[in-house]
């Protein structure tokens, strides 16, 4: 259904209907011009051939320095997403199972499901404001367990896991064998602190990439932080698939890690007014939701709301938003991406509340 609306919004556009679109986690902002500036300089001295498939060696060492590791730990891929895929196909056998807080992001399920693999869901609710409760994860372990997906900041909810919840989970694959993946695309910008799965030790993965941070969504440019054993597995496989991230892109990101903290801070600081700006409207509805952790998203809940009906309904009146069914079992909720400019938040979300049955 997620992409079902985002066909469907982009049918529209092409009719000439204006789509406010809080579909898709794109936000509207350019990439920092010294990126492109970086892009381009560098496919002029020819950096357009084959790259390694480990990544280029200058943005490795980089970003090992980030996150405490050797560059021989690094991977770049292309995009978060095969990071994702990747750690599951060569760490994952059919009939095994992983375990997934819930409400999740819809590619975790997809990759498992296509491996043969059977997702375990801990849901958890608005009502506890999200918290991810490790007791009832380890309920959902058994001996064919292998991995624990996190996401945190989270999307759909934008919540960040907090410090005690991050450690106990942690101990519990610690003692159960099993290896924990973090997803870390949207840490860098979270508005509060946010535990990375690094600051418990290097022996799980790490995922993250320049998508979000660097509003790079299209550049398609990702990362993994894994053991050297399992990295060296992962090059392989770049090697027979997707060959490399190409070198003019990743030169791109090498620019923008120089100014990582400025380009995070703007980002954030942008978002914190559009979050307000939808505080201020939804406010006044009768939505129920939790201030966001960290951009780009709401996730609101109407009782009684069939979310995929409301959200092909509200295409109508030209507003795109995301089913609530698209990460996981919320049909009463759907999510709101901020990803345009306040005054079209205001529009969008007003015309949003109008149509609330």
């Amino acid at each position: 259904m997620l992409y079902e609306i985002s066909e469907k919004a982009i049918q529209l556009q092409n009719q000439g209907k204006e789509i406010i679109k809080f579909n898709l986690g794109d936000p509207d902002l350019p990439t920092p011009p010294a990126i492109v500036e970086a892009a381009y300089e560098a496919m002029k001295q020819g950096k357009t051939k084959y790259s390694s498939a480990a990544g280029e060696k200058a943005l490795r060492e980089e970003l090992a320095v980030i996150h405490g590791v050797s560059a021989d730990n690094v991977v770049v891929t292309t995009g978060s997403k095969w990071a994702v895929f990747s750690s599951l196909f060569l760490l994952l056998k059919r009939g095994e199972n992983v375990v997934v807080p819930s409400p999740h992001w819809t590619s975790y399920e997809l990759a498992a499901k296509k491996l043969g693999v059977e997702t375990r869901f801990l849901k958890s609710d608005l009502g506890s404001n999200w918290k991810v409760d490790p007791e009832k994860l380890e309920a959902l372990i058994d001996d064919n367990t292998r991995l624990i997906i996190l996401n945190s900041p989270n999307n759909p909810t934008s919540k960040v896991i907090d410090s005690k919840t991050f450690a106990e989970i942690v101990q519990i694959a610690q003692s159960k064998g099993v290896t924990v993946l973090s997803d870390e695309v949207y840490s860098d910008i979270s508005f509060v602190k946010a535990d990375s799965i690094l600051d418990y030790g290097k022996s799980n993965i790490l995922v993250s990439g320049f998508s979000k941070a660097f509003l790079m969504t299209g550049w398609r440019i990702g990362y993994v932080v894994v053991e050297k054993e399992l990295a060296k597995r992962m090059i392989k496989l770049n090697q027979i698939t997707t060959t490399c991230v190409p070198a003019f892109i990743q030169y791109g990101a090498l620019k923008g890690l120089e100014t990582r903290k400025q380009i995070a801070d703007d980002i954030r600081r942008t978002f914190k007014l559009r979050a307000d700006a939808a505080y201020s409207v939804l406010s006044k509805s009768k939505m129920q939701f939790s201030r966001p952790d960290a951009p780009f998203y709401l996730f609101p809940k109407v009782d009684g709301l069939d979310s995929e009906r409301f959200a092909l309904d509200l295409l109508d009146r030209g507003v795109a938003v995301a089913p609530g069914t698209a990460f996981g079992d919320y049909r009463e909720y759907f999510r709101i991406a901020l990803t345009v400019g306040e005054d079209k938040i205001k529009e969008g979300l007003e015309k949003l509340c109008e149509a609330l049955p």
